[in-house]
């Protein structure tokens, strides 16, 4: 019964070594190489386009915003005009130091 037991592990580790195997071996064949690349290249197009449908989203709805303020005769309320408009002062007085590359 004891060896009977231990035929059955070794069979069970052995399906399981040879089938892990086999997946990795598949991984590094051209076919294999070429359908991972094709899911990373998908993955990343989704990313981007995702990242450039939240800015649209952004820039659509701080429009929105302004134009709310023109209609209402206010002034744009921007933050970062008189940055602009004093030629001293550069990146590295606006932004902290980590921040730089």
């Amino acid at each position: 019964m004891r060896r009977l037991f231990w035929l059955g592990i070794g069979l069970a580790v052995g399906v399981v070594v040879v089938r892990k195997a086999t997946r990795t071996a598949q991984a590094y064949t051209p076919a294999g190489i070429a359908s991972g690349l094709s899911e990373s290249a998908g993955g990343l197009i989704e990313s981007l386009r995702s990242f450039v449908e939240d800015v649209r989203v952004g820039m659509a709805e701080r429009e929105q915003e302004i134009n709310a303020a023109f209609a209402r005769g206010e002034a744009f309320d921007d933050q970062f005009a008189e940055l602009r408009e004093d030629p001293r002062i550069g990146d590295r007085e606006i932004f902290p130091e980590e921040h730089q590359r």
